[in-house]
């Protein structure tokens, strides 16, 4: 029995240790991506005088409406675990802000959970989108192109969690989709279009 137990830890710590090289992999090479190419081809495009004023990411931000599980603990706990591990990070509870007594919601109480990556684990995720979760989507023909707010930020939705390879599909109690913000650097809707294209974003055809 002993030795069985030590043997589940070993193989618990390999598993553990081959997606933290993936995720380091993943980081390393879309961050040498904007580095050596995207970076440039900006600059020659836009005809930036300045490095600084080259289009950059700065973070992602997920969120997950949890308002439907706002009265069963284990329900909302298993949710913001999903994300944790989605994300690799663990998330913040948001909280209502005020209450809306059609939806029996009152004001300071949790409806959600949502993430801010930055550095590392945001190139990882990028990378992790663009290349494992959205091929993952049935029928994918890309992501929106009118998604962009004119500031610099990009919004998508999935609609299900289990896209994400981090999840068990068996362990899933609730089939539930997040919004997913990619905040950018850049002044304008073509400008962090290109910078994403360039980072590889699969947008669909117009």
């Amino acid at each position: 029995m002993a030795d069985k137990k030590k043997e589940n830890k070993v193989q618990a710590a390999k598993a553990t240790a081959a997606v933290a090289k993936a995720s380091d992999n993943r980081e390393y090479r879309l961050k040498t991506l904007y580095n050596n190419e995207v970076a440039p081809a900006l600059q020659k495009k836009f005809g930036y005088t300045n490095v600084h004023q080259i289009p950059r990411l700065e973070k992602i931000v997920l969120n997950m409406g949890l308002g439907d599980v706002k009265d069963n603990a284990k329900s909302f706990q298993l949710a913001v675990e999903e994300m944790t591990q989605i994300a690799g990070q663990k998330p913040i509870i948001t909280k209502a802000r005020k209450s809306v007594a059609n939806f029996k919601i009152r004001e300071g109480m949790d409806v959600g959970c949502k993430v801010t990556l930055r550095g590392a684990r945001m190139y990882d995720f990028l990378d992790k989108l663009m290349n494992v979760v959205l091929p993952r989507v049935r029928d994918f023909k890309g992501v929106p192109t009118k998604s962009f707010d004119g500031r610099g930020s990009y919004a998508m939705g999935v609609k299900e969690q289990l896209i994400f390879p981090e999840i068990n599909y068996e362990q899933v109690e609730k089939i539930r989709g997040m919004d997913i913000c990619i905040v950018t650097s850049a002044k304008t809707d073509e400008e962090a279009k290109e910078l994403l294209t360039l980072m590889g974003m699969p947008f669909a055809r117009n």
